[in-house]
């Protein structure tokens, strides 16, 4: 799985549109968005029904993310009752990916959580056990002649893969395209009615609606960022393995077919016998919804108050 971290271009976006609400001067008008915060999250547990996910020693990514969408789901209504929670699916049920994609965008969510297992494969192996004798043919006719020749013999064999921890995603730099395109398609999802008047005039292709997708898809590639760097920074503080904050090159369509900032939560390795048994208790189910809702709620302070939370948990203004 090609992976890239989240490096230099995150920070190289400009802070003016990570947490407050912005205005874009044309020649005639001044647009603005609204003031954001957090009102609806969309969690959605990875794969379902006839598509399996990865699978380990005894059982399979689609119910554990199922089972810990749901504990996630029951954490933030408890940790925040006034935000309401939409889920892509809460039984065992497969949504092709532009079907999830549509339930979170109709759900006008302000963030899109999806919860997935990580996939090592095996670890092949080879030793030299001798040679055999090979028997073979040259020539045609008269001139057709037997030979033999040594031809080295090797034993295979695979080993579970080691891999282990958790990382968090969001899409790739390069699918910035396809996120504006998701923004185009469900302007009316982030844009306030006020706004909504005075861009209604604005051809669809001018110079000021693709600044404004521009920018809001740049500020929702900043605000994935930072939680998705906050994801990680909780999971490190409960003892787990980590394996940082990346963008996902491939895969994971819904990321970037969401118009709000999106993340995709890898929980650990189901490959890995110790992380399966992990994932698959009660403790360990509980404990990864429970640190995706410290995070959520530094990500919340972060938006209300116009902060960046710093990965140590620290709170730096945005000035």
């Amino acid at each position: 799985m090609a992976q890239k971290k989240i490096i230099s271009s995150v920070s190289h976006i400009s802070l003016i549109f990570l947490f407050t609400s912005f205005s874009l001067h044309t020649t005639s008008r001044v647009v603005r968005y609204q003031k954001s915060g957090l009102r609806t999250i969309v969690v959605d547990a990875g794969h379902g029904g006839r598509d399996f996910g990865a699978q380990g020693s005894y059982s399979y990514e689609k119910n554990i993310t199922l089972a810990i969408a749901l504990r996630l789901q029951k954490a933030i209504n408890e940790a925040m009752p006034d935000v309401n929670v939409v889920m892509t699916r809460t039984t065992d049920v497969f949504d092709p990916p532009p079907l999830k994609a549509s339930k979170a965008n109709s759900a006008g969510g302000d963030l899109f959580i999806s919860i997935h297992c990580d996939y090592a494969s095996p670890i092949r192996h080879s030793e030299f056990i001798g040679y055999k004798t090979q028997t073979y043919y040259t020539g045609k006719g008269s001139k057709r002649k037997k030979r033999t020749r040594k031809v080295p013999q090797y034993h295979y064999w695979t080993t579970p893969n080691p891999a282990q921890g958790a990382s968090t995603y969001i899409w790739a730099a390069h699918k910035n395209d396809d996120k504006e395109l998701a923004m185009r398609e469900n302007e009316s999802l982030y844009i306030d009615s006020a706004m909504a008047k005075q861009i209604n005039d604005f051809d669809p292709d001018s110079p000021e609606k693709m600044i404004l997708y521009s920018l809001k898809t740049q500020q929702y590639f900043q605000r994935s960022a930072n939680l998705a760097l906050t994801v990680e920074d909780e999971f490190s503080k409960i003892g787990r393995a980590t394996r940082d904050a990346l963008q996902r090159q491939v895969g994971i369509w819904v990321l970037q077919a969401t118009a709000m900032p999106s993340i995709l939560v890898e929980t650990g390795y189901i490959t890995n016998e110790d992380e399966e048994e992990y994932l698959n208790s009660e403790k360990g189910q509980q404990e990864t919804a429970e640190v995706i809702v410290k995070a959520l709620k530094r990500y919340r302070y972060s938006l209300e108050t116009h902060t960046l939370v710093n990965v140590g948990d620290t709170a730096q203004k945005n000035k």
